[in-house]
Parts: C-alpha cells; sequence; structure tokens
C-alpha cells in the first residue's frame, strides 16, 4: 500500500463522506465501519496493521513518540515519499491525533495534522478523519489536499475496511 492515493470517486458503498466541504486547509471524512471500537482502534495504532492499510513505519502509542512511514514520492505535492510522524494525543478506543512532516522538509512541504475519532454506533463505529493544514496559497498543496481527499475517501478506507475484516 502506497500513499498519497490517486483519487478514485467510482467506488460506490455506504460510506457518508464530507465531500461537499469547500475548506481547502482541511479534509473531513465521516465513515461508517460495520465493526466495534475496540477492532477499529487497533488498525492506527498497531504498526502491523498501520503497514497494511496506510504505510509501514515505527508506530508506537506514546504521547511524543516520533516515527517514520515511507511511501511512494510525489513531485506534483512536493511529497519525498518519507513522512515523519509525532503522536499528538490519543484517548483509549476514541480518538488518536499525530502530526505528518514530509521528511525534506522546506518551506512548501507538508505540516499537517491527522485526528482519527472513533464513535460507537448501532453495532459497528463511526470514524471521523479530519486531516489539517494544507496551505491553499501554495500549488502544491492544493494538489495534495485534491489527491489525499479522494485518497482518504476511495482507497485509504477501502484498505483499512480489508484489513478489519481479517482480524
Amino acid at each position: 500500500m502506497t500513499f498519497p492515493y490517486e483519487p478514485d470517486d467510482r467506488r460506490p458503498d455506504h460510506r457518508r463522506d464530507l465531500e461537499g466541504d469547500e475548506d481547502l486547509t482541511t479534509i473531513r471524512v465521516d465513515h461508517f465501519l460495520p465493526h466495534s471500537p475496540a477492532k477499529v482502534r487497533r488498525a492506527p495504532t498497531e504498526p502491523e496493521l498501520i503497514a497494511q492499510w496506510l504505510m509501514p513505519g515505527d508506530f508506537r502509542l506514546l504521547v511524543g513518540h516520533r516515527y517514520t512511514m515511507t511511501s511512494v514520492p510525489r513531485p506534483n505535492t512536493n511529497f519525498s515519499g518519507a513522512v515523519e510522524a509525532e503522536v499528538l494525543g490519543y484517548e483509549t478506543e476514541r480518538m488518536l491525533k499525530v502530526r505528518w512532516a514530509d521528511a525534506m522538509g522546506g518551506p512548501t512541504s507538508a505540516d499537517w495534522t491527522i485526528t482519527w475519532t472513533l464513535e460507537p454506533e448501532g453495532r459497528g463505529t463511526r470514524l471521523f478523519l479530519v486531516h489539517e493544514g494544507f496551505d491553499p496559497d501554495d500549488p502544491a498543496q492544493l494538489m495534495a489536499h485534491k489527491i489525499m481527499g479522494g485518497g482518504w475517501r476511495s482507497q485509504v478506507l477501502v484498505a483499512l475496511q480489508e484489513t478489519l475484516a481479517k482480524l
């Protein structure tokens, strides 16, 4: 699995996304997963599972832990292919907040915050994803916003669901 992903709007499913949001600094996704919060929270907090649906890295669920994830470089978005990440906060089975920055740095490189929030809903879990910090005045950041907005919805969540189904 690589990241960021190309958008693919051809997949019909039961997701409820906030695609109409015109905020170019933030991506917001609202998605139902037919699994318990205890099961869903494992996917973004266990390194071997993260590697299956997102990117490989040396994640640990510890505030302040810094780790690296690797993927395919995307020159059109100024993405080097390496993400330096840091756990900013978490609430067990409810919320995880991380910072992602491009490992190569630079004045127009990525420096984002991603927050996953889980809420029990019926026999499943509602996942809210907020990916913020895009610079709307930077063409590469606007391209990253577009690609990643579609990628979270059409590819990352599909890979997450496939990973959860195997647990």
